[in-house]
């Protein structure tokens, strides 16, 4: 059993929540805005010709998306690892799960 089992860790209270989950919110919004800023400058042509998107078009937001995705994803796991990393080499008594 761990030392540091979280048994003296305060529960955050409703102010700390809503300011989680509105900082949560920012984020989405910024990862959105970026994704839509992104994949309209490299599928979207600056002139519109015609009010719905064309096949091509709809193919390249669909892969730009799944890219940006992608991409997100791989950064989380390794700012997640870089993390972990730290937090066990803070330590001094090496690696392992035990």
């Amino acid at each position: 059993m761990s030392m540091f089992g979280g048994f003296g860790r305060p529960q955050p209270s409703s102010a700390e929540k809503i300011a989680a989950a509105e900082a949560e919110m920012d984020l989405v919004t910024d990862m959105f805005n970026k994704l839509q800023q992104a994949c309209m400058k490299k599928c979207i042509p600056k002139e519109y010709r015609e009010g719905e998107l064309n096949k091509g078009e709809g193919v390249c937001i669909d892969r730009c998306a799944a890219k940006f995705f992608d991409v997100q994803m791989k950064i989380s796991e390794l700012l997640q690892q870089e993390a972990q990393a730290k937090g066990a080499g803070g330590g001094g008594m090496g690696f392992g799960g035990m």
